[in-house]
């Protein structure tokens, strides 16, 4: 019986010409090698299986070839060429740096390169997986990698370009070595199963080519695979069987029910994927990559993105015409919002069902904007929603109406806000409105949107008549700020922004019991406009001074801001307080 040579050995390029995929380098090494201009080191860097021990093992039979062609080729028929090809040339040696990557390995072949070449002009080191290599075996290596003897040619192989130290990247030529395209695997598979006698389909190779991920070592030992499974006989279906491929017909079915926002059907086709031993996560991806092939294939520009078979891609262009792109867009914003949050979630299935069914409504009658993120509501799956539904039915109590009465208010904290409620005089442009009862506004509030819109606090009745009773006890601005910010801290949860603005101001007390307020800007002037006939009933009563008016102005250019870090605000107590510098001084404090 023959001895059996799998397909990545037997059919290794033995020249340039047959390198798949990689025309650039090896024409490069191709005019080096005619030329005579040969570097003294090379880096061959790339992905696995993608033929840099290959091309390593070429160039080293080329420069020592004795009959090279015009265009740098070897002849395979000399005798340093006949020794290649046999294995026993003394010319090449190989180094792998995995497992020789002490210093004492590098010292070894550091004495061999003193040895000049019996056939032909040169002695080629190839180490492969050179960034395996210890420092020490690294440092040992770096003088002779930079002044190797003349006759000697050093060629480095690494997937993992990153981890070699930058003085050995710069005593070599680096060679980047590229995935293999789709169709150029699919290419030399082709010409591997016509020279085994192995029939085949073109998506099955595709498939292979796929699943190899660029590198066409992968994709023969694959091909290898395949062909023992199906008997000689490659088909789509036994490639999907055999590699357990999930495969593009459930997602084409997928995607004719979500179009059709057939959600238990959908359901049916993820419990027959997850049954079949399918990961969730894995499937979710899959219908990703499925939804942009949808996508690319709208324009017939963009076609050419799609690799998959000639077949295939007249499906996704049937398929695609029946897609709008906004779907699309959205679609697969939910599928990666679901592929991000699937190992952080407690119930994956759950996840993966609701992300369908989001993506099943995309195709309502309404236009989805492309632009926006997904709708978060889920609509009736299996059944319509009831006809009359009287929680439905029922609308919101009007709350901005003119005669409407506010809520009755909650009773504050303290004892003195707890007023009873006082009618408001009429408007005088709506003489025709009834007063009506209104409390201390300060815990009736309902928002910054409403309160711009409802009628301005000096309509209200006057607050002289309101606090005729009060008396006329002094204050200092220490009692003025510690009121202000127990009224910032009163204000609901609506008002929250403009509670911290409130509590970063600084009222200041002037002559007369006048208050000045000092404020950024006109939007918070105005909001502080709207709420200054609470303000001042506030102040007023809690400082019992009824003659406490309030007088709001925007900041100049040329005041200073307030004091918002901890060294601006001590800097601060110790402008107004005096006593605080007197303490700091007498104790030798300072802030660090």
């Amino acid at each position: 019986m023959e001895k059996y040579i799998v397909s990545a050995r037997k059919y290794r390029p033995r020249n340039f010409d047959s390198v798949v995929g990689q025309n650039a380098l090896t024409t490069t090494l191709k005019n080096a090698i005619a030329s005579g201009k040969l570097a003294h080191a090379y880096l061959f860097c790339g992905p696995r299986g993608v033929g840099k021990t290959t091309c390593a093992r070429i160039f080293a039979k080329a420069i020592n070839c004795l009959n090279p062609g015009q265009n740098g080729e070897p002849c395979d028929e000399c005798e340093s060429c006949r020794a290649f090809n046999e294995n026993r040339s003394y010319n090449i040696h190989e180094l792998d740096a995995a497992s020789n990557n002490s210093v004492d390995d590098m010292r070894s072949l550091i004495e061999q390169t003193q040895i000049p070449p019996q056939v032909g002009k040169y002695k080629t080191f190839i180490i492969d997986e050179v960034h395996m290599l210890s420092t020490g075996a690294f440092n040992a290596f770096l003088k002779t990698l930079e002044e190797p003897p003349a006759h000697d040619i050093f060629i480095l192989a690494t997937t993992e370009k990153h981890k070699l130290l930058p003085t050995i990247l710069s005593r070599c030529q680096i060679y980047d070595f590229k995935r293999m395209e789709i169709p150029d695997i699919v290419n030399h598979l082709k010409y591997v199963a016509k020279d085994m006698g192995v029939s085949y389909e073109d998506e099955a190779l595709n498939v292979i080519a796929q699943k190899a991920d660029g590198g066409m070592r992968d994709a023969l030992s694959i091909f290898d695979q395949v062909a023992s499974f199906s008997e000689g006989n490659i088909t789509y279906h036994k490639v999907i069987e055999d590699l357990n491929v999930l495969d593009y017909e459930y997602y084409f079915r997928l995607t004719d029910c979500l179009l059709k926002c057939d959600i238990p059907e959908s359901l049916l086709i993820l419990n027959e994927v997850l049954s079949k031993g399918f990961d969730a996560q894995h499937f979710i991806g899959g219908l990703a990559t499925h939804l942009r092939d949808l996508l690319v294939s709208k324009e017939p520009r963009t076609t050419k993105l799609l690799d998959v078979a000639d077949s295939v891609r007249q499906r996704y262009t049937e398929q695609s015409q029946r897609c709008k792109p906004a779907i699309l867009y959205k679609a697969l914003r939910l599928c990666n919002d679901c592929d991000i949050n699937y190992r952080t979630a407690s119930n994956k299935r759950l996840l993966v069902e609701l992300t369908l069914i989001q993506v099943a409504q995309l195709s309502s009658d309404e236009e989805p904007s492309a632009g926006r993120s997904p709708a978060k509501n889920i609509k009736p799956i299996f059944s319509s929603a009831p006809a009359n539904n009287p929680a439905q039915e029922r609308k919101p109590a009007a709350t901005t109406a003119a005669t409407t009465t506010t809520p009755a208010t909650t009773p504050a904290a303290d004892p003195k806000q707890a007023v009873q409620s006082t009618p408001i005089k009429a408007p005088a442009a709506a003489t025709t409105t009834a007063p009506q009862p209104k409390g201390p506004r300060i815990l009736s509030i309902s928002g910054l949107a409403n309160e711009k819109n409802q009628k301005s606090a000096a309509q209200e009745k006057p607050l002289d008549e309101l606090t005729a009773n009060l008396g006329e006890k002094p204050f200092t601005d220490s009692d003025l700020r510690v009121h202000w910010q127990r009224y910032a801290s009163q204000l609901p949860i609506e008002k929250r922004a403009m509670s911290e603005r409130m509590k970063n101001m600084q009222p200041a007390l002037k002559e007369g019991a006048q208050v000045e307020v000092v404020v950024d800007n006109r939007q918070v002037l105005e909001y502080m406009e709207e709420m200054r006939y609470d303000i001042t009933l506030h102040l007023r009563r809690e400082l019992d001074n009824r003659h406490i008016n309030l007088n709001m102005r925007i900041r100049e250019m040329t005041e200073r801001r307030p004091a918002y870090s901890q060294k601006e605000i001590f800097e601060q107590l110790l402008e107004t307080h005096p006593e605080f510098r007197q303490l700091k001084e007498d104790l030798k404090l300072e802030l660090n």
